[in-house]
């Protein structure tokens, strides 16, 4: 049993005289015999386990043992007995709540994960990325399903939220709807496809990956019926839920359900009217005898006694407005009004709120149901008859008609009534057959005086008879059915006296009437009156059982109900009445003295008892029966406990830590937020017993804090809310005004205060592993919010800013040590896990720089989640982005120093560490906040003398490439360029693709092959030496461009640099070009039989190449580096000039040649007498062949070859065409001087048919290849072309045309189409 508490606010006399009082019935209460045989089974065991033990152990050893059980044992038994008492009043706020309601506007908490249903979303989230289901996803989708599965599925952070039961199936959701939200914003637009479209079919598809093959339908019946769970509950429901709370089984239910008479609102009442009471009468005693509880201040006394009374009139109002009847009297307590000045209500005061006889309202309903008539046998078979029936004061009704012979109707007729009283008429009449009747003839009637107690059946009722009716033995059957209004608690007969009110014993009818739920009258009524007669008001009354009094005739078992200056008695009839009166007005009353029927204190004292003092009454048929069973099992004791005696305080600390270890176990995802229903159970038990508020928000507190140092996950705003309500308590601040304030709970208070902020600055250190992917939403913000409200000294001095900035900043330095200490360890396991073998191995530069880059990669995902999970803050501080930047880069210079290790053991000629910095550069440079900070800056300062370096060597290696390259050069054209090139010593960029992580990492360099080079695969081009230089030059340079170095100064002087070097390089290349193609030239032949080699054409492409790098490669944007560039293209375009030259100088020397030929037909010589002889001899005979046409073919041939070459090998047309007019006119002003030189003579024959076709063939080649007219039709060729038209006419004359076959220089194509 629980023993009564001994608070301060009791008094000791009052303790001890209750605690008596309680303890009464327990020497007679026994345990029921299945509570004996558990407690005797869980002794045997210990006995007969240590008799079959090999060697006894010694007595005391043994007696100890046993001692320790029964210790046990008794433990568990008080601790059983205190949540069965406990239940008691739980069972009673459920039953009767006058003061709280479910609420309704609670966030509703979702579905929480298991272990379980986490493994099982694994599995399902693995099968679907190894094409296992039957969803249809695109590569995108799939990349972020395996991102998302990588991150947040397998994190142990993760695991960490499931087991501390904060992770809902929502929470999973909404991280990967904020995981996509990017890569779906990054995808190219689509017409006819929005970006809402994709992420909402993402969604979808990622719910059905998650619910895996369950049927939506079920899982959605399933969460309505939880969620509607999860908003209000049934008091069945909440029966329920508290037995599994306090452990109560079901039939221990049962019984205190039956005894406690909880289906019974007006008992409920009754105890709430006598609970209060109590309390009133123990805050005058704690008054009286000046027992207070420890205050802060002296002058709380009598405001605690206030706070008190005021507490109590609020409930005593909330009861009053609890409705009794339907559109019963408006009447309310006037002393209630009082309750505002808190003075104590006077229960003695009658004429401040004396009832009147009108405020006294009562409303019956009568069902009158008449069934048949009997004994009438006057009248002929087949006359009507029919009956009215009437409430006296009300409408008449009638039923239809039935034939004398068979009167039956079984018609109902429905009254209402004013009166307790009421006269019920009924009359049969008969259909009157003469022709002058004006009305029906009545046969009989009778009059029915029903109360609510009458029988409800129907009965035979004698009629009277008409004085014409022969028929004298008339009986009706019917039955008349009064109902009960809900304010009229009992009624009958009974017989009374008293001094101011029924002052003649006589019998009457009396009515006990609630006005409202503190005011109840004893009324009596005479026949159809709807007002009392008299009437007493009940307050301050005791109702009990007393002896027959001498000289009262009339009655037979008597009770009284007796006040200060008067004493009414009453008397019944009959010994059950008696009963059921008194608890009638012992309900209300409300008086603390239970009235104990004389017969069951007789049997008590047979059995050596005493009598209980049981608050819950016995009703009308089974309340001695429950009473008996409730005794039987023990339960008596707890049943008939006087609340006002108990320290509800520590029952309500126990209640509350119950309920919230059964929320936190449940399947709902709470954060420490109780259900509705368990709001609504611990608000009444609060308001009903005096719980104060202050102390239960500081047992809240208390249990929330145990609960989130053991790993739970609590919701800051949770903590916020009960903290501002004990600090504003505490610190006299409350918005209903200053309260009372123990010793306790201020420095209760203080002691969670101080728990709180090492809690709060805990959880800021441990941000990513309390609030994993910004989870629970708003926690975060929450948490600092409430930091600072801790840190306030009080409730009104707002602590300085710089303060809580300081004590964040200090769990920030904190949180990037224990962030990178995980992440470090974490990294190790990883890699453990993926190559087992290296355990314990001894590191090697290269795999330690390959740790460094992948732990790189883990620090710049946990940068990246900072900011897009952990920016919430911002919302709470406008500094907390600040605070965050300090964190990154005391998180980074942690980094730093293992950074710092791993390069040092590098080789100093290996560049396999850009990479690092690659990785690390694009992150850092596009981070606003981290770019150029103090670890950006060591990054550079660590990377920059390795830059120069490869570069300085890199312009060495280029050097000497040109070198040795150009001395071996064939100048054959480059077909395959990975074909001929030698082995660059680059940077391994090319590292292995990065795995995807949850934030858009950049991506690693690589040297890719320049665009200007993608038609070379396919063509001739440069040569090998070029092509080399051209390639390391652009790869260099990408290199360096694609490192974005993030110091400008340094950028530019890098780029600076590489513009100038490859400056010189193509400088290089183009002059030992130069040289090489003079060299080529003057090795070649000076015949006809000369065709344009193609290594000559690879060097007018190496001059192609050349100026077209040197615009890429050399441009600047500076003006000293732009002349510089331009000085390289001056440079080529001389070069190309001079190449240009030098091979029309060759062309005209092969030229030269074939005049050289023809001079030898030059009138006046020798040669040509002797020729024009032999041939004009010789044709006499026999056909000689055409002299010289085989030199002209064979140079027509050399210029169409050569012109093939170039436009099919040279890649630059502008060349081309600067060589063919360059050529074409050199060619003309050649053969004009060696005509020039022959004006004084006439051509030969020969000479001319020569000249004539390469002339013609020459023109006409060389205007195919589209040189313009201006420079085809030169003075030169007119000059040309004029002497040989006037050779050809002077040939035609003297030859007669026969020696020129055909050839002339008409603009005709015959001669061609016949020479071809």
């Amino acid at each position: 049993m629980l023993d009564p508490s001994s608070s301060e606010e009791e008094s000791e006399d009052v303790v001890e005289e209750e605690s008596k009082e309680v303890m009464a019935p327990q020497a007679g209460a026994r345990l029921s015999p299945s509570r004996t045989s558990e407690s005797s089974g869980g002794l045997q065991p210990s006995s007969r386990s240590s008799s079959v033990r090999p060697s006894s152990p010694s007595p005391s050893v043994v007696s100890e043992k046993e001692k320790e059980e029964m210790e046990k044992l008794q433990k568990e038994e008080e601790e059983r007995k205190k949540k069965l008492q406990l239940y008691v009043f739980v069972m009673r706020c459920i039953a009767y709540p006058f003061n709280a309601k479910q609420p309704t506007d609670m966030a509703r908490r979702q579905q929480k994960i298991s272990k379980q249903q986490l493994q099982t979303v694994k599995d399902r989230f693995q099968a679907f990325l190894n094409g296992e289901t039957q969803i249809v996803a695109d590569e995108a989708f799939i990349n972020a399903v395996q991102s998302y599965y990588e991150v947040f599925i397998k994190s142990d952070r993760v695991s960490r939220m499931v087991q501390s039961g904060g992770c809902s199936a929502n929470d999973s959701r909404e991280v990967f709807k904020k995981h996509i939200e990017k890569r779906v914003r990054s995808l190219p637009e689509i017409d006819g496809l929005s970006k809402e479209t994709v992420l909402s079919s993402w969604m979808a598809k990622f719910d059905a990956i998650y619910r895996g093959e369950e049927d939506p339908r079920k899982q959605q019946a399933r969460m309505t019926a939880s969620a509607a769970s999860e908003l209000i509950l049934s008091k069945e429901q909440l029966y329920e839920m508290f037995q599994q709370i306090l452990g109560i089984k079901k039939f221990e239910h049962q019984l205190l359900y039956n005894a406690c008479q909880l289906d019974n609102p007006d008992e409920q009442a009754a105890q709430i009217r006598r609970e209060l009471d109590g309390r009133l009468q123990m805050a005058d005693q704690i008054a009286r005898e000046r027992k207070f509880l420890k205050f802060v201040s002296k002058e709380m006394e009598s405001m605690f006694i206030e706070e008190l009374k005021s507490s109590v009139n609020l409930l005593m109002a909330n009861l009053e407005s609890m409705p009794v009847s339907k559109g019963g009297s408006e009447f309310k307590l006037q002393k209630l009004k009082r309750g505002h000045n808190t003075s104590i209500i006077d229960m003695g005061e009658e004429n401040e709120n004396q009832l009147s006889k009108s405020d006294v309202v009562l409303s019956f309903t009568l069902e009158v149901v008449i069934m048949e008539v009997q004994g009438l046998k006057s009248l002929a078979p087949n006359r009507i008859v029919y009956c009215t029936m009437e409430v006296e004061g009300g409408e008449k009704l009638q039923t239809d008609q039935a034939e004398a012979s068979k009167p039956t109707w079984g018609t109902q007729g429905d009254f209402t009534s004013t009166h307790p009283l009421p006269a019920v008429k009924v009359k049969l009449f008969t259909e009157s057959t003469g022709v002058l009747a004006l009305e029906d003839k009545e046969l009989g009637r009778v009059v029915l005086h029903p109360t609510p107690n009458s029988p409800k059946q129907s009965e035979l009722h004698k009629m009277t008879v008409s004085k014409n009716c022969p028929d004298h033995d008339l009986k009706i059957k019917l039955a008349v059915r009064m109902d009960k209004p809900q304010n009229m608690k009992h009624c009958g007969y009974l017989w009374a006296i008293g001094k101011n009110v029924w002052k003649r014993w006589k019998k009457r009818f009396f009515v006990l009437v609630q006005v409202s739920q503190y005011t109840f009258a004893m009324c009596s009524y005479r026949e159809k009156k709807a007002e009392p007669q008299e009437l007493l008001q009940l307050d301050g009354y005791t109702v009990d059982y007393t002896d027959p009094q001498p000289g009262l005739e009339g009655g037979r078992t008597f009770f009284n109900a007796v006040k200060e200056g008067d004493t009414v008695i009453f008397a019944s009839d009959d010994e059950q009445d008696r009963i059921l009166w008194v608890q009638a007005m012992y309900r209300a009353t409300g008086q603390s003295h239970k009235p104990v029927p004389p017969t069951q204190v007789q049997k008590l004292n047979a059995k050596g008892g005493n009598a209980p003092q049981m608050d819950a009454p016995i009703s009308q048929f089974s309340g001695l029966k429950d009473a008996d069973r409730a005794q039987k099992h023990g339960m008596d004791e707890f049943i008939s406990a006087n609340p006002c005696n108990f320290d509800h305080a520590s029952l309500f600390e126990m209640v509350q830590r119950l309920t919230l270890d059964h929320r936190l176990n449940d399947s709902y995802s709470c954060l420490g937020w109780f259900s509705p229903g368990q709001v609504f159970v611990l608000d009444e038990y609060c308001a009903r017993n005096g719980v104060r508020g202050c102390h239960r928000h500081l047992c809240y507190l208390n249990d929330l804090l145990e609960r989130a140092e053991n790993g739970a996950m609590i919701d800051p705003t949770l903590l916020h809310y009960s903290f501002a309500f004990c600090a504003s308590h505490v610190h006299g601040n409350r918005p209903d005004g200053i309260g009372t304030v123990t010793v306790e709970e201020k420095e209760r208070f203080e002691e969670i205060k101080e728990r709180l902020r090492l809690l709060l600055e805990n959880q800021i250190t441990h941000f990513r592993y309390c609030f994993p992917f910004g989870r629970p939403e708003g926690a975060l913000k929450a948490t600092l919010s409430l930091l600072e409200r801790v840190l306030m000294k009080d409730i009104v001095t707002p602590v300085p800013q710089e303060e809580v900035k300081t004590v964040i900043r200090k769990c920030l330095e904190q949180a990037a040590l224990v962030n990178y200490t995980r992440l470090s360890e974490y990294a190790k396991v990883e890699e453990n896990q993926k190559d087992p073998e290296n355990v314990g191995r001894l590191i090697t530069p290269a795999k330690k720089l390959e740790d460094t880059v992948r732990l790189a990669e883990l620090v710049i995902e946990v940068l990246q989640q900072n900011e897009e999970h952990h920016a919430e803050g911002k919302e709470a501080f406008a500094w907390w982005s600040d605070l965050m930047v300090e964190h990154a880069e005391t998180f980074l210079s942690l980094f730093a120093v293992d950074m710092d290790a791993a390069l040092e053991v590098q080789s100093p000629d290996t560049w396999d560490s850009f990479p690092l910095f690659q990785l690390l550069n694009d992150s850092l440079r596009s981070d606003y906040n981290l770019c150029n900070g103090k670890f950006h800056k060591h990054l550079q300062d660590l990377f920059a003398p390795l830059v120069v370096r490869y570069v300085d060597l890199m312009e060495s290696s280029i050097a000497q490439s040109i070198h040795r390259g150009f001395e071996r050069e064939s100048w054959e054209p480059v077909k395959s360029l990975t074909s001929n090139l030698p082995n660059v010593n680059l940077p391994n960029v090319n590292l292995p693709k990065i795995p995807n992580l949850p934030v858009n990492l950049p991506q690693m360099p690589s040297i890719s092959t320049p665009s200007w080079m993608a038609a070379i695969y396919d063509s001739d081009n440069g040569s090998g030496t070029s092509e080399d230089l051209f390639w390391k030059l652009d790869a260099l340079q990408t290199f360096i461009r694609d490192l974005h170095w993030p110091e400008e100064e340094f950028g530019k002087h890098l780029e600076q640099r590489l513009k100038l070097m490859s400056s010189d390089m193509i400088e290089s290349c183009v002059k030992r070009t130069r040289i090489a193609f003079e060299a080529k030239l003057q090795k070649s032949s000076r015949s006809t039989d000369f065709r344009v080699p193609q290594s000559i054409c690879t060097m007018f492409n190496v001059m192609v190449d050349a100026k077209a790098q040197s615009a890429k490669l050399c441009a600047m944007e500076m003006g000293q580096e732009k002349q510089y560039h331009s000085q390289i293209d001056t440079l080529i375009e001389e070069t190309v000039k001079e190449m240009i030259t030098l091979l029309v100088a060759k062309f005209a020397v092969i030229l030269e040649g074939v005049l050289a030929k023809l001079s030898r037909y030059d009138e006046g010589t020798l040669f040509s007498s002797f020729l024009s002889f032999t041939v004009k001899a010789a044709s006499k005979y026999v056909e000689v062949p055409k002299p010289g046409m085989d030199v002209a073919d064979a140079y027509v041939t050399f210029v169409r070859h050569s012109q093939d070459i170039l436009r099919d090998k040279v890649n630059e047309e502008i060349y081309i065409e600067r060589l063919f007019d360059q050529w074409y006119t050199s060619s003309m002003n050649l053969i004009c001087t060696w005509l020039t030189d022959r004006m004084d003579l006439q051509l030969h024959l020969y000479q001319l048919k020569i000249l004539i076709r390469i002339v013609k063939k020459k023109y006409r080649d060389f205007r195919l290849q589209g040189v313009l007219d201006s420079t085809l039709n030169s003075k030169m060729y007119d000059t040309v072309r004029n002497r040989l038209t006037l050779e050809e006419a002077t040939s035609s004359v003297s030859e007669g045309g026969a020696g020129l076959q055909g050839i002339t220089m008409r603009d005709s194509d015959e001669e061609d189409e016949d020479d071809d």
